[in-house]
């Protein structure tokens, strides 16, 4: 069975995992769902994530953080832009989940960035997902 859209698979596993208490998930290898783990990295909703070879395309490890007593980091993550809607945005009207407390992932012509750094960079562009 194919898949259509693996940022949302990926999305849909993150929020499974997060809800189960799940130290690690796999994921689908390819490029974009390393730059929203990457972002999720550098802001801090993960603790880290691999890619391991499995002879095919490659899979996406993706270790999860939670606090100290065991509370979760990632409270909600939902895909924005869709196959069937498309969803871009300028830097000036770049989303601010929880009034600034959480992040919106976006995929720029400078790669995949945190709207924080977009608004640094001053570029826009598809807002792919937003976590709190």
């Amino acid at each position: 069975m194919s898949q259509q859209d693996l940022t949302a698979d990926m999305l849909t596993r993150i929020r499974n995992a997060v809800r189960n208490h799940t130290s690690v998930v796999s994921c689908l290898n390819n490029k974009l769902n390393r730059g929203i783990a990457s972002v999720l990295a550098d802001e801090g909703y993960i603790n880290s994530f691999e890619i391991v070879d499995d002879g095919r395309q490659g899979r996406l490890d993706v270790h999860l953080r939670y606090g100290e007593r065991g509370e979760c980091v990632i409270s909600s993550i939902k895909r924005e832009s869709k196959p069937g809607r498309r969803v871009y945005r300028s830097v000036e009207d770049l989303p601010r989940p929880l009034g600034g407390l959480g992040i919106a992932i976006v995929s720029t012509s400078s790669g995949v960035l945190s709207d924080r750094v977009c608004r640094e960079k001053k570029v826009g562009g598809e807002v792919v997902a937003t976590v709190a």
